[in-house]
């Protein structure tokens, strides 16, 4: 008997439960196809460093899941509210036809199992076949052979779904019994005739309380927005703190100042409808201050996740291409130390074991880096250093930091060796060359002024005001600092420091390039072999790497934040749109006998209509447009951070979280409205 009457209710309120179904199913979806890479992975040929990395990424999801669980668990207790408090008049029925509140515990949870064993049904279902898609993403992004492949169903992820899952709907069964339990009849009689009450703040505080938010929310700006070189982790956890407490008091300030201020303006406050809307309006944002809060943050949170994973996917690997020309590229150092002395040289290590960098390189080219202990960064900053002190407060803590130098004829070999432009300098001029946007806008600062600069006893002037892009080590970053390029007869032999070997390998295919890259490795171990084990107590630093490492780490970065972006990001936006879906279906059920007054009095039914979207539109968007004017500014910091590790624009990876955001978000709004109006029209 239970189990008919569960089923007819569920039926008969399918509306109510469309978006409580609908986020159950993407959720489900959701967390079955980012758990699930490890079982379609398996059957993919990936190289074994890739292999290793997804075993990482697997682990890093799995820890994400707890998280994403905890989200979705509140968003089902949430929801399970709104759907508790849209059926009270119903349970009044019950208990005065003699029903027990067992009983009705009882009924509550066949349904709650129904709906959980559907929507996991649907949503695994969707999931599996989702995760097929997430396979050849998965193969692109690594360059895997898909000959291997075949359809599959992961188990594991299947049974971490029901156990995370099952444990959710345990919750919300136990809570829906409390609530049921501590329920009086009459409380549940009269549920459709209370509603929110509407409290008039004093306005001028609202408008002091704004003006201080806002100039608080400003000044955070200005921090990560333009003083990013002077901010530290305190500094940025200062600023989301101020952001976040600023964002609460704009919502509980513009909660008090919306209606005063529309209902200052006479002629748009009485046409039409708009004297109940927005009352309808400023009773639900003064009543959910803090859920806007929360969702706009989450809101902020996902546009600049998404849209950073987005900028790091898209740029690594043409990076690749663009800051490592090169197969090879080793480097040794020798550090400052009274008892050796600072010269080394990577061929005499090779010629010492009985091998030849010929052996391995096709073309290379040997160089130095040099440094003159009185060619300091202060020094070249000279009168301008409190000024970038006060701007950049890491400036003034460089004091004895050595700016670096190449000769004029290494610089040109390694332009031909990297497709680069030569350049050509006169006996007594400088260039400098850099690719960090941070370094490369100080450069250009100083050289309007011509600095002339003083290395080992030669006085040069710059060749130009304009920072040359480019730079000396490869990379798969634009983290050039600053090289100085100077004439060969300005520098002296003790001052060679860093001693660098880059070139390309002798190969014409993929497995020849493999080889080569092998015995390239071995060769580079065994020349250093006799520094190796006694690095640090002989004063050297080592470092190598190569294109193909710089391209697998870019791949496998971009992976991991493509990954981890997208499921926080999917997940915060299915909570936000729910959150604010359901609270909107619950004000348009406590109101519904508002509408049917409206339609004694005479209303159209077309203007009902208008006034319920305007209602739903205005509650979407007031969240949105604060999290986009966080974004703005976040996203700032983000490209400023994210300069070292990319180069590229951020526009197009924005404009795809912008559709991803109006495809999720969007839909929500698109079922809240269709949920309300059907509401509205029942009481018809």
């Amino acid at each position: 008997m239970l189990f008919k009457i569960s089923f007819s209710n569920i039926r008969k309120s399918l509306k109510d439960y469309a978006v409580y179904f609908f986020t159950l199913v993407v959720g489900v979806a959701v967390f079955y196809v980012f758990n699930a890479i490890e079982t379609q992975t398996a059957f993919l040929n990936v190289s074994e460093d890739h292999r290793e990395f997804i075993k990482f990424l697997v682990q890093a999801i799995s820890a994400v899941s707890v998280f994403v669980a905890v989200v979705l668990g509140l968003l089902i207790v949430y929801a399970s509210r709104f759907l508790m408090k849209r059926r009270n008049k119903e349970f009044a029925l019950y208990m005065m036809l003699g029903m027990s509140k067992w009983k009705i515990s009882a009924l509550l949870l066949c349904e709650t199992v129904m709906i959980g064993i559907g929507s996991l049904f649907v949503g695994l279902l969707i999931g599996v076949g989702l995760s097929q898609v997430m396979s050849a993403v998965v193969a692109n992004l690594f360059e895997a052979d898909m000959t291997s492949f075949k359809f599959t169903i992961s188990g594991s992820a299947i049974a971490k779904t029901i156990i995370y899952f099952g444990i959710m709907y345990a919750v919300v069964i136990i809570r829906s019994g409390i609530v049921i339990g501590k329920c009086r009849l009459i409380t549940l009689m009269q549920s459709g005739r209370r509603s929110e009450k509407i409290t008039m703040k004093n306005p001028w505080l609202c408008v002091i309380v704004f003006l201080i938010s806002a100039a608080v929310l400003g000044y955070a700006y200005y921090m990560v927005g333009w003083n990013q070189m002077d901010l530290g982790p305190k500094k940025i956890l200062a600023a989301i703190i101020m952001g976040a407490v600023s964002t609460f008091f704009i919502f509980w300030s513009v909660a008090g100042m919306l209606l005063r201020v529309i209902m200052s303006v006479k002629g748009l406050y009485h046409r039409g409808l708009n004297s109940f809307t927005f009352r309808q309006i400023s009773s639900k944002v003064n009543t959910t201050v803090a859920s806007m809060t929360v969702i706009c943050l989450m809101l902020f949170v996902t546009i600049c996740t998404l849209s950073s994973a987005f900028v790091i996917r898209n740029n690594m690997n043409e990076q690749v291409e663009e800051f490592f020309p090169v197969d090879f590229y080793g480097e040794m150092e020798k550090q400052d130390n009274d008892d050796q002395p600072m010269y080394t040289d990577i061929e005499k290590n090779y010629s010492d074991q009985g091998l030849s960098i010929e052996d391995d390189l096709g073309e290379y080219h040997n160089f130095h880096i040099y440094t003159d202990p009185g060619f300091t960064v202060l020094g070249y900053i000279g009168d301008k250093t409190d000024k970038l002190t006060d701007e950049y407060g890491s400036i003034g803590q460089m004091d004895d930091y050595r700016l670096e130098m190449i000769r004029l004829s290494d610089y040109n070999a390694l332009m031909k060796l990297y497709g680069g432009k030569a350049l050509e300098l006169n006996d007594d001029e400088y260039a400098i060359c850099a690719t960090f946007s941070g370094f490369v806008s100080i450069y250009e600062m100083l050289l309007e002024d011509n600095p002339v600069i003083n290395v080992f006893g030669n006085e040069l002037v710059p060749h130009s005001q304009k920072t040359i892009y480019s730079y000396v080590r490869p990379s798969m970053q634009p983290i050039n600092g600053g090289v100085f390029i100077v004439p060969d007869g300005a520098v002296e032999e003790s001052g060679a420091g860093v001693n660098i070997v880059v070139g390309n390998y002798s190969a014409n295919d993929k497995k020849e390039l493999a080889e080569a890259e092998k015995t390239a490795r071995e060769n580079w171990e065994k020349a250093q072999k006799n520094i190796v084990g006694d690095s640090q107590s002989s004063g050297t630093r080592i470092y190598m790497d190569t294109k193909i490492e710089a391209a697998n780490s870019a791949v496998d970065l971009g992976a991991l934040v493509t990954f981890l972006g997208l499921y926080i990001g999917f997940v915060f936006l299915v909570s936000c749109g729910a959150i604010l879906a359901l609270k909107e279906l619950s004000e348009s059920s406590d109101s519904a006998s508002r509408y049917t007054m409206l339609r004694k009095l005479g209303v159209e039914e077309n203007e009902i209509t208008r006034s319920v979207f305007a209602q739903s539109a205005i509650f979407f968007t007031l969240p949105l447009l604060l999290a986009c004017l966080h974004s703005y500014f976040g996203m700032r910091l983000a490209k400023f951070m994210l300069s070292m590790l990319v180069s590229g624009g951020i526009f197009k990876s924005m404009l795809f979280t912008a559709g991803v955001v109006v495809l999720i978000y969007g839909g929500y709004f698109l079922l809240t409205f269709i949920g309300s109006r059907a509401i509205v029209r029942e009481q018809k």
